[in-house]
């Protein structure tokens, strides 16, 4: 393992890979201070620019853009008082008040500053733990597999915002289009038509970019939602002071913990930590009436969740291959495109690339703090640029993007088709992150359970004669049990049983 790890400090260090987490960083925090964007979207639509960069340069910058996203979205979110990203929502409450008190700079300031040190503190984390699973699962067969791919999927649904059942609709229909092209063990066409195109299966790239980039370009085309009153200029100090860091530092630590440990359960996202973070920060601070007033401590704690929330969501992407998070999602899309099977053989038939992206989220915290303090004072001209004049910029490069992948006017059109179900998805709250991984773990599960069933003789009794197979797809039986009606009866119950006692 050290070994590894070396190897990914010596490759993260060359120039081209240098390069490459430094312009993620600019465009990270470019998308991140653009309000209505999203650092998924920005994945998908420049994936098709790493196509001819090596691999580990390539998820170098898509993964530093992830990162500066995440900060990115506090800028709007304090200057504007509108999230750039959804995990900036929290920051709202105090960094736009403060923002209005004329301390614009110093809002800015600890959102950073927290930022780096969450950043920090989750690349610590995913340099720790996602290595020691790694070694857990050296011994995974096909059986072992199937069993992942199962669990990935279901949490992922069950986790979803809104109902379950829309969950597991859309990852079943992502299962049914990664079902599309030949088939890996018969070699005949499924669900082609007759359309040659589609013999190579649905290229997921091109799908990416749609179901995330067309939704949104048309959201910001709709959106005419009135800013209020605007920041001006930013022209305080922006770093806090030595005694306000050092008041701050505790808030900071607990808020990364949370971020990493939330990160670390897949599908719950950084907008979910920063609420965690921002509630347990005023249950903890001894100035409660301060909050929602411009207090730093307000400003600290969602913006050190958000973004350990990066580290934590890399971790069981890395080390089991079941995307975190939505953006992680399309990371591991990203790894495809590249010709890496994610995985639980990531760390070890790929350990070059992935212990190089774990030193990138690393080092981009510190091009994160370098690049930030000089972008932030500029951002606010970032931010009034017209949705109408983004929109139509963002869908040029949709069709540019996906044309490039293959040179292929067929891809165009798929990607439209694409953009139309993200659209449909969007209106009818159908949760789009479970399709994405149906997508991305489609081809695995259909593989493992065809090469399961091939060592069984046909016997599906073989997931569960295997203890880790057996253990995973229980696990995977209770993440949608415990979402339904009959899930949800027994813990009531047990609730109502205890208020019980405690009244007797």
């Amino acid at each position: 393992m050290i070994d590894n790890i070396l190897l990914g400090l010596n490759n993260v260090l060359l120039l081209p890979n240098i390069l490459a987490i430094l312009v993620g960083t600019v465009l990270g925090l470019f998308v991140g201070a653009m309000p209505g964007l999203s650092a998924t979207m920005a994945i998908a639509l420049l994936l098709p620019l790493t196509f001819g960069l090596d691999a580990a340069t390539g998820i170098s910058m898509l993964a530093s853009l992830y990162l500066a996203a995440m900060y990115g979205g506090s800028i709007a979110a304090i200057l504007l008082r509108t999230p750039g990203t959804p995990a900036a929502a929290a920051t709202i409450v105090d960094g736009y008040p403060l923002a209005m008190a004329g301390k614009a700079g110093k809002a800015l300031g600890v959102s950073l500053t927290s930022s780096f040190v969450g950043g920090v503190i989750s690349a610590i984390a995913l340099m720790t733990i996602a290595p020691t699973l790694g070694m857990l699962v050296l011994e995974f067969g096909p059986v072992e597999l199937f069993a992942v791919a199962v669990l990935g999927i279901t949490i992922i649904a069950s986790l979803s915002q809104g109902s379950t059942i829309r969950g597991l609709f859309a990852g079943a229909l992502g299962l049914l289009i990664a079902m599309v092209g030949m088939d890996i063990t018969t070699g005949t066409p499924r669900f082609t038509y007759g359309v040659m195109n589609l013999f190579e299966g649905v290229p997921f790239t091109v799908a990416l970019i749609g179901l995330f980039s067309i939704p949104q370009a048309i959201r910001l085309i709709q959106s005419d939602a009135d800013m209020g009153k605007l920041v001006s200029k930013v022209s305080d100090r922006m770093l806090p002071t030595w005694a306000e860091f050092r008041h701050l530092l505790p808030n900071i630590v607990r808020s990364s913990g949370i971020g990493v440990m939330t990160g670390l359960v897949p599908g719950a996202g950084g907008d979910t930590a920063c609420w965690f973070a921002y509630n347990e920060a005023k249950r903890f601070s001894k100035h409660k009436e301060k909050f929602g007033t411009g207090f730093i401590d307000g400003i600290a704690a969602p913006e050190a969740a958000n973004n350990a929330v990066v580290g934590g969501a890399l971790v069981p992407t890395i080390a089991l291959g079941i995307p975190g998070s939505s953006s992680t999602a399309v990371l591991m899309g990203a790894l495809m495109v590249h010709g890496i099977l994610p995985g639980p053989t990531l760390m070890t038939e790929y350990a070059g690339v992935t212990y190089t992206l774990i030193w990138a989220v690393f080092f981009a915290n510190f091009a994160l703090l370098g690049i930030g303090l000089a972008f932030t004072r500029v951002s606010i001209y970032v931010t009034q640029i017209p949705n109408k004049i983004i929109a139509p910029v963002i869908i040029v490069l949709c069709v540019i993007g996906s044309f490039a992948i293959n040179n292929s006017v067929f891809d165009v059109g798929l990607m439209l088709i694409f953009g139309i179900l993200g659209y449909v998805f969007d209106r009818l709250k159908i949760p789009t992150a479970p399709m994405v991984l149906g997508l991305i773990l489609g081809n695995m599960l259909d593989g493992s359970l065809h090469q399961s069933l091939l060592i069984s003789d046909g016997s599906f009794m073989i997931f569960l004669e295997s203890p880790i197979s057996a253990v995973l797809l229980a696990v995977a039986a209770w993440s949608i049990i415990q979402n339904t009606p009959a899930g949800k009866w027994p813990a009531a119950a047990l609730r109502r049983l205890f208020r019980r006692k405690q009244a007797d």
